[in-house]
């Protein structure tokens, strides 16, 4: 892990200017089982994917808070996985509230963290089903984890329309908020595989729990030497906890 780390800290000098490409995918990643992950959603405006999500119960869809531009009225498609097929049993519904964290700051991308309260209670299936989010603040421990979704394989490549998955290493957190704009609710990643253009809002999944939130990716995203960042969940606890009650 050292000599990777010192890798990657090489090779990102040219990249120290925060670079935000928003709307990120999978790079390196291979499709995954069908339905493997039932907490996918693919967020969509209309009728064209936008961003990935994902389930936290039945009632909300987490994602990326850059995902809505205020005026886009979004929708969600669940128990997907080829987008490209016109499946009756996907689940679409529509947003019934944006709720954006209080302390998104759209330049720096901190706090970049949404939460879409759906119109109608989503049905538990072995297609549809929510994933766990962390109890308590914690720092993430784990180093291998995975990300998901159906954006771009490459710089200005082509969409996945089938749902790519991807292993990726966290890396220690001081690396993080030393090439980004410091945050102290960001996580990072990096190695050979990681996410592009295509799908923010994505979860990054250790322990079969989601951790972060595709956020932004400094450097190219076909390049090993690429910064994938996410928005660590459990730095907006108190904020999730009081929505997801509110609903119950």
């Amino acid at each position: 892990m050292a000599v990777m780390t010192q890798l990657l800290l090489a090779a990102l000098s040219p990249y120290l200017a925060l670079s935000a490409y928003l709307d990120v995918g999978i790079v390196n990643g291979t499709e995954a089982k069908p339905h493997s992950r039932p907490y996918m959603v693919s967020v969509q405006k209309d009728g064209q994917h936008i961003c990935g999500g994902f389930l936290v119960s039945e009632h909300f869809v987490m994602t990326a808070a850059h995902c809505w531009k205020g005026e886009k009225k979004l929708t969600v498609v669940l128990g997907a996985h080829d987008l490209s097929k016109k499946d009756p049993a996907l689940v679409h519904m529509t947003v019934k509230f944006y709720h954006v964290h209080p302390m998104y700051n759209s330049n720096t991308l901190s706090g970049d963290i949404m939460l879409l309260q759906l119109n109608k209670k989503a049905k538990k299936s072995k297609r549809v089903n929510w994933i766990s989010i962390p109890k308590k603040e914690a720092a993430v421990k784990a180093k291998a984890c995975s990300v998901a979704g159906w954006g771009r394989q490459a710089d200005k490549g082509p969409v996945s329309v089938c749902l790519l998955e991807a292993n990726v290493s966290v890396l220690d957190k001081k690396i993080c908020q030393q090439w980004t704009r410091p945050s102290s609710s960001m996580l990072c990643a990096g190695g050979p595989e990681g996410f592009c253009q295509g799908d923010s809002g994505g979860p990054l999944v250790c322990k079969n729990t989601a951790v972060g939130i595709v956020s932004f990716y400094i450097g190219k995203c076909t390049a090993q030497s690429r910064l994938n960042v996410y928005t660590q969940i459990s730095k907006f606890l108190p904020w999730i906890k009081a929505l997801l009650k509110s609903i119950n």
